[in-house]
Protein backbone atom coordinates (compact mmCIF):
# COMPACT_ATOMS: atom_id res chain seq x y z
CA UNK A 1 0.00 0.00 0.00
CA UNK A 2 1.56 3.40 -0.79
CA UNK A 3 1.43 5.15 2.48
CA UNK A 4 1.85 8.90 0.82
CA UNK A 5 -1.59 8.57 -0.43
CA UNK A 6 -4.53 9.67 1.70
CA UNK A 7 -6.72 6.32 2.71
CA UNK A 8 -9.77 6.30 3.03
CA UNK A 9 -11.91 3.39 4.60
CA UNK A 10 -15.24 2.46 3.77
CA UNK A 11 -17.79 -0.61 4.03
CA UNK A 12 -18.65 -3.10 1.51
CA UNK A 13 -22.28 -1.99 1.75
CA UNK A 14 -21.62 1.78 1.07
CA UNK A 15 -18.77 0.58 -1.20
CA UNK A 16 -21.54 -1.16 -3.39
CA UNK A 17 -23.78 2.02 -3.05
CA UNK A 18 -21.11 5.13 -3.69
CA UNK A 19 -18.96 2.66 -6.33
CA UNK A 20 -18.47 5.46 -8.91
CA UNK A 21 -17.58 8.34 -6.13
CA UNK A 22 -14.93 5.60 -4.99
CA UNK A 23 -13.74 4.85 -8.08
CA UNK A 24 -13.32 8.75 -9.38
CA UNK A 25 -11.64 9.14 -5.93
CA UNK A 26 -9.45 6.64 -6.45
CA UNK A 27 -8.62 7.67 -9.98
CA UNK A 28 -7.42 10.91 -8.20
CA UNK A 29 -5.22 9.23 -6.05
CA UNK A 30 -6.91 8.20 -2.76
CA UNK A 31 -6.62 4.88 -1.67
CA UNK A 32 -10.07 2.95 -0.31
CA UNK A 33 -9.89 0.45 2.05
CA UNK A 34 -13.05 -1.99 1.65
CA UNK A 35 -14.09 -3.80 5.03
CA UNK A 36 -15.89 -6.18 5.50
CA UNK A 37 -17.68 -7.30 8.89
CA UNK A 38 -14.61 -4.44 10.26
CA UNK A 39 -11.71 -5.75 8.66
CA UNK A 40 -10.26 -4.90 5.42
CA UNK A 41 -11.69 -7.02 2.60
CA UNK A 42 -10.28 -5.19 -0.74
CA UNK A 43 -8.63 -1.60 -1.43
CA UNK A 44 -9.70 0.50 -4.23
CA UNK A 45 -6.73 2.04 -6.32
CA UNK A 46 -6.27 3.92 -9.42
CA UNK A 47 -4.77 1.45 -12.03
CA UNK A 48 -0.85 2.50 -13.00
CA UNK A 49 -0.70 2.97 -16.79
CA UNK A 50 1.25 1.07 -19.05
CA UNK A 51 4.43 2.51 -20.76
CA UNK A 52 3.56 3.75 -24.03
CA UNK A 53 4.87 2.67 -27.71
CA UNK A 54 8.04 4.67 -28.65
CA UNK A 55 6.58 5.76 -32.41
CA UNK A 56 9.92 5.16 -34.56
CA UNK A 57 12.17 3.60 -31.57
CA UNK A 58 13.25 1.59 -34.84
CA UNK A 59 13.66 4.50 -37.56
CA UNK A 60 17.20 3.70 -39.54
CA UNK A 61 17.90 0.49 -38.53
CA UNK A 62 15.50 -1.95 -40.37
CA UNK A 63 16.09 -2.39 -44.12
CA UNK A 64 13.13 -3.48 -46.06
CA UNK A 65 13.91 -4.64 -50.06
CA UNK A 66 11.81 -3.40 -52.23
CA UNK A 67 10.94 -6.63 -53.73
CA UNK A 68 9.91 -7.27 -50.02
CA UNK A 69 5.99 -7.89 -51.28
CA UNK A 70 7.28 -9.87 -54.35
CA UNK A 71 5.75 -13.46 -54.61
CA UNK A 72 8.30 -15.96 -53.22
CA UNK A 73 9.96 -18.50 -55.59
CA UNK A 74 8.52 -21.84 -55.78
CA UNK A 75 11.44 -23.05 -54.01
CA UNK A 76 11.69 -21.33 -51.56
CA UNK A 77 8.02 -21.40 -50.65
CA UNK A 78 8.13 -24.61 -50.13
CA UNK A 79 10.80 -24.83 -47.96
CA UNK A 80 9.05 -22.19 -45.89
CA UNK A 81 6.26 -24.16 -45.70
CA UNK A 82 8.52 -27.15 -45.80
CA UNK A 83 6.40 -28.75 -48.10
CA UNK A 84 7.97 -32.18 -49.73
CA UNK A 85 8.43 -32.89 -53.55
CA UNK A 86 6.02 -34.92 -55.13
CA UNK A 87 6.56 -38.68 -54.70
CA UNK A 88 6.97 -38.99 -58.63
CA UNK A 89 9.99 -36.25 -58.66
CA UNK A 90 11.57 -38.05 -55.63
CA UNK A 91 11.14 -41.66 -57.28
CA UNK A 92 13.02 -39.57 -60.64
CA UNK A 93 15.30 -38.19 -58.45
CA UNK A 94 16.43 -41.49 -56.42
CA UNK A 95 16.31 -43.68 -59.37
CA UNK A 96 18.77 -41.23 -60.84
CA UNK A 97 21.12 -41.07 -58.61
CA UNK A 98 21.42 -44.44 -57.65
CA UNK A 99 21.68 -45.64 -61.43
CA UNK A 100 25.65 -46.48 -62.02
CA UNK A 101 27.52 -46.14 -65.23
CA UNK A 102 29.23 -49.41 -65.95
CA UNK A 103 33.30 -50.05 -66.00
Amino acid sequence: MNTSCPTLTVSLSRAKADFLKLVQQANAGQVITITKHGLAFAQLVTARKAPGRRIGAMKGKLIIPDDFDEPLSDSLLQAFEKKHLPAASLKTTTAQSTTHSPH
